[in-house]
Formats: structure tokens, sequence, C-alpha cells
């Protein structure tokens, strides 16, 4: 091998050097990060940052919490098993067990559980199955801005048109129409309504009609429990299953374990990941009514639908968050706050808002540039923080659900002053 090959200058140039384009949110955040606890995050240089991106809310309940740290690693000691494909295992069993009594039963769900392989798009592509399968029809109903994979079924549910370019080819079997608040003026769930209820509509029959009801991706736009309840009501009427896809907006983020509690719906089918497992450990599932769980065995398989590792620190998340109201009551106040801080963002830049719902909340500040400007400042001061939208133009806030009130409001105070300067700096440019 030549010599400058195996030369490195700067602890990053091994990722430059050989890793895929296709890399992300290193190229926003580009330190090299060797521990976390908490909501916080350590890089090669003794750096603290705060966390306001939470694995893209795959880390709900921090880095590194100790009581699922201290539980998993007792399971690796005990040569607990590692891999199961889809065995029984008592890791499972404890898992299944503690959500059934405290997420499920609670909740009046008779949902089944479905594990899938271990991403958020494979349990889409579950639902999205599952959906056909159980119903004989072959299309989905999506909606603009929705954001539930990048694999080729999810994709075509997928309204990110630079996302669906990935794929190569046409994406299929989906029609898309324009989600609570898309169009101004137009009531999207009275179009829709009427678009099924027409032969002519161009529409075939749906097997499920799908929706985040707050779209991470796509803009933090947040559907009104009334848009949903129609939504509910026309999937009834015509036959289709309702999916909502809890994959990020659940465990907690908008304040109940569910997205769709306070909208008095019940979904058919429920596609979770992100912080299912609770430690950021691979993992993912859908929830499925018993009379959709159509598929025969191994008809949606593989290798790592069951991650043993994950169910362990699962059944603490359950137990040690769900088990009574505290953390929920714990998570209003917090939402709170986040309201407060975000409302400070917004006065500083004309025509800005608030986007989102719970602890899943931004700021629309109108540009991509200027939002992520304000991220890149952010990040140089110690918060890790990251856009949305289809032209990035949200500044988005995702910090774990246990962050301390207190470390909450440091964050917030170097969002504000990152906003400040980078305001400053464009006036003084633009003058």
């Amino acid at each position: 091998m030549p010599k400058d090959m195996t030369m490195t200058t700067e602890p990053t140039d091994i990722f430059t050097r050989r890793e895929s384009e296709a890399r992300s949110y290193c190229r926003g955040i580009p330190a090299l990060f060797t521990s976390a606890s908490g909501s916080i995050m350590r890089d090669a240089e003794g750096r603290e940052h705060i966390d306001f991106l939470a694995g893209c809310s795959s880390l709900n309940y921090g880095h590194n919490d100790p009581d699922m740290k201290a539980a998993l690693v007792q399971h690796l000691m005990d040569d607990g098993i590692a891999h199961g494909l889809d065995l029984h295992t008592d890791a499972k069993a404890r898992f299944l067990e503690a959500f059934e009594r405290h997420i499920l039963a609670p909740r009046g769900m008779d949902h089944r559980v479905m594990f899938t392989g271990p991403t958020g798009a494979n349990a889409v592509e579950a639902a999205m199955k599952m959906a056909r399968k159980a119903t004989g029809r072959t299309n989905i109903i999506a909606f603009t801005n929705g954001f539930h994979g990048v694999t080729l079924g999810a994709l075509a549910a997928t309204g990110n048109g630079y996302h669906r370019g990935g794929a190569g080819m046409d994406v299929q079997g989906v029609t898309r129409l324009p989600y609570d608040g898309y169009a101004t003026g137009v009531d999207s769930a009275a179009l829709l309504e009427q678009m099924l209820g027409d032969a002519s509509g161009g529409i075939d029959a749906p097997a499920a009609i799908m929706l985040e009801t707050v779209q991470g991706e796509g803009g933090l736009n947040a559907a009104s429990a009334e848009f949903v309840q129609r939504v509910a009501a026309i999937a009834k009427v015509h036959g289709a299953l309702l999916i909502i896809d809890d994959i990020q907006a659940g465990c907690g983020r908008t304040g109940r374990f569910f997205s769709f509690e306070e909208m008095g719906v019940m979904p058919d089918l429920v596609p979770l990941a992100k912080s299912i497992s609770g430690f950021g450990l691979p993992m993912a599932a859908v929830l499925v009514r018993p009379k959709h769980d159509v598929f025969g065995p191994a008809e949606h398989n593989g290798t790592f639908r069951g991650n043993t590792h994950a169910f362990v620190t699962a059944h603490v998340a359950v137990e040690k968050f769900w088990a009574d109201d505290a953390f929920q009551t714990e998570l209003a106040e917090k939402a709170a706050l986040i309201e407060r801080r975000l409302t400070e963002l917004a006065a500083l830049v004309p025509g800005a808002y608030l986007k989102g719902r719970g602890l899943m909340r931004g700021v629309d500040v109108g540009s991509g540039g200027l939002a992520g400007a304000i991220c890149a400042r952010a990040f140089e001061n110690g918060l890790i923080i990251e856009t949305s939208g289809n032209e990035d133009h949200v500044v988005k806030v995702l910090a774990p659900l246990t962050t301390p009130v207190a470390l909450f409001e440091q964050g917030f105070d170097i969002l504000l002053d990152a906003a400040r300067d980078v305001l400053a700096t464009t006036k003084i440019a633009a003058e």
C-alpha cells in the first residue's frame, strides 16, 4: 500500500478516505465522538456537546441509561442469547410481557407484535405488505412530505423527491394526496373523501392509508386530531386499513407513548423502531390487529428479526418509564419549556413560526441556508442539532426526553446565541 494511504493527519480522515459518499449527519457534525452519557456526547478532544438530536429520536431515554446498561452487561456476562432468529427466548418473553402490561393493555390495544428486520423502513415494508395481503388490494395512500424509509416499497410512500431519486427506478403502488394543511384553503380530508367516493376520482381502492401524525423529516408538520379522525373514518368506510407510522413520533416523543393516543383513533397497523429498544440498539416491530395478522410463517422474515440484546434494554425501558404516569407528567412540563424557548427563537426571525408537537418541535425560519447556518454555529458552541423539511428550513429539536431541565435551558441558550450571531452576520453582509 502506498505510504500516503496509511498516513492520517486528522482523526476523521479515514472516513473521508474510505466511507461512502452516502454518509450524511457527519457532514454537518464533523467531530469524532468517543463517549456519551445522558444528553451529553464527548469528542476525541474531550469537548462536551449537548445532544438535541438523540440519534434522530432513537435515544429518547438518553445515551447509556445506567439501568439498561446494567441489564445488558449482566445478560452478556450470563452468556445470555445473543442471536435468536425468531426463537422463543427469555429476553423476548420479558419484553412482550412488559409491553403487554404497561403499553398495550392500558390503552385497550389488542394488537399482536410482529418483529421485523431491525430498521424502521423494514417495519413499514411489512405493514404495507400485510395490508395488501389482508385486503387483496395493492394501492396505498400516503401524503405529501411523508417520510417512511428508503427501501423500495417504503420509498414509494416517501414524499421527498431526492430520496425517491436514489432508487434508480420507478417506485409504484402509492397514491399521494395533500397532508393536513399542505395547500392553503384545501380541506385535505374532504378531498380524500371526495376522490375515493367518485368512481372517476382516479384512485384505486386502497389497501391502506398511511400517515405520520407529526412528519419528522418532512418539516415537523403536525396533523390535527380532526384530520386524523376523519382519515380513520374514511379508511373504514372504504375498507382500507389505517397505518400510523410512529417510528419517529412514538415512544414518548410527542408526550405519550404513541403519538395518536390523544386523537381518539385506533390504527390497524403501527410500525415502530428508533427508540423502541430504549438504548439505541437496532429493533423494529409492527403492531397489528389480530384479524389482519395474515402472514404465514416466515412470509416476511429476516435473519435479524429478533435482536435479543434490544429485548433486554427495551424491557427495562418499558418498566422504568411507562409503568406509571410520572414520566408522562414530566414530559408535559418539558414540552412547555421547549415551546417557551422556541417561541424566543421564532421572535428573532421575521415570519418564523413554531412547528411540531410535544417534544418533537422546531422553528420554520423560512430558509434552509439560515436554518443550516444556525445549526452549524450552535454546533461550534457545543450543541448538536439538525434541520428538517424539504428545503432544510426548520431548526428541529429532538433532545432526549430525559434531558434535565437545566441542561435543556443551557442548550437553548446556545441555540438562541447562535441564531443571534448568524442573524447579525447576515444583516452585516446584506448591508
